[in-house]
């Protein structure tokens, strides 16, 4: 029995909910409530058997509304919430009362919206991140200035057993003609075996995310490959962000080609055993 496809990054969101400060009419295709409902149709055209919840504003709300999402759908197998990194103490009772609830296994917040590039290596975040690498909980790292990805070797150096994964790859420089300084950044950051890396967000990085191709997409794919391997990497389809970039079906069918060169083994893993492992995510959760 072939092992389930997991996808890896996907959100909902609801306005009336909980604040997304980033939303706005600049952005009205996915300026307005998001819920499973109406992704799980292309999920089972794609074969998607679960899901990965990830956390889309800086505050206990949208993790609330990914909670009752999870207890709804049987298809959300694991949640990345929030934590206020900035704030220790509670971060230390947001962990507790995430215990016995094996569907919370990582913490994400949006640092590319802070004004400050180094937030992540102020005394207060280092031990928020301090305390995520106590509780074997993974931190989702959303790289999207050159200085984040700089971090994580730094990161890395401080917390040797944080798991951490890169989202969208850090935001690689498709459909550009250079491909620095994101081609040595990335490979740095790889370095630590404790690193993985998201295949989703791949869209264009010339100002219109629906003008990519697969074969932009090709070397920046391959490049992900050679440095973590098909066991630190896992597919995610960023729905409903997926949307401006062409959409769910689009983003699956684009990326096919692509996991279709891999073996069969290494397919499963990007697919479905690397986020189950990263993640750690309850068997359970998945013998649906």
């Amino acid at each position: 029995m072939a092992f389930p496809v997991i996808d890896s990054h996907q959100h909902v969101w609801d306005p009336a909910r909980a604040e997304y400060a980033w939303l706005g009419p600049e952005l009205a295709p996915i300026n307005r409530a998001f819920g499973m409902d109406e992704l799980l149709p292309e999920l089972a055209a794609a074969g998607v058997d679960a899901t990965v919840l990830v956390q889309a504003a800086d505050n206990a709300d949208d993790t609330a509304l990914m909670v009752a999402t999870a207890d709804a759908h049987p298809e959300v197998a694991a949640i990345v919430g929030y934590a206020p990194l900035e704030r220790p103490a509670e971060v230390a009772e947001t962990l507790a009362r995430w215990q016995g609830d094996s569907r919370m296994v990582g913490v994400r917040t949006l640092i590319h919206n802070q004004s400050d590039p180094e937030w992540l290596l102020r005394p207060d975040v280092d031990e928020g991140l301090g305390l995520l690498e106590g509780a074997g909980i993974a931190f989702d790292v959303v790289a999207e200035l050159p200085r984040h990805l700089e971090l994580i070797p730094v990161l890395s150096e401080r917390h040797p057993g944080l798991r951490m994964v890169i989202d969208h790859l850090a935001k690689p420089p498709i459909g550009l003609a250079d491909r620095e300084p994101w081609w040595s950044l990335i490979a740095a950051a790889a370095e630590n075996p404790n690193v993985s890396g998201k295949l989703s967000g791949l869209y264009s990085a010339t100002g219109a995310p629906d003008a990519w191709t697969t074969e932009q997409v090709r070397p920046f794919f391959d490049r992900a490959v050679e440095l973590f391997g098909p066991s630190r990497l896992m597919y995610g389809g960023d729905w409903p962000v997926a949307i401006l970039a062409g959409g769910y079906t689009r983003l699956w069918e684009g990326l096919a080609p692509l996991l279709d060169s891999l073996s069969s083994e290494d397919r499963e893993r990007v697919l479905g055993r690397t986020a189950a492992d990263f993640y750690r995510i309850d068997p359970a959760r998945l013998d649906r």
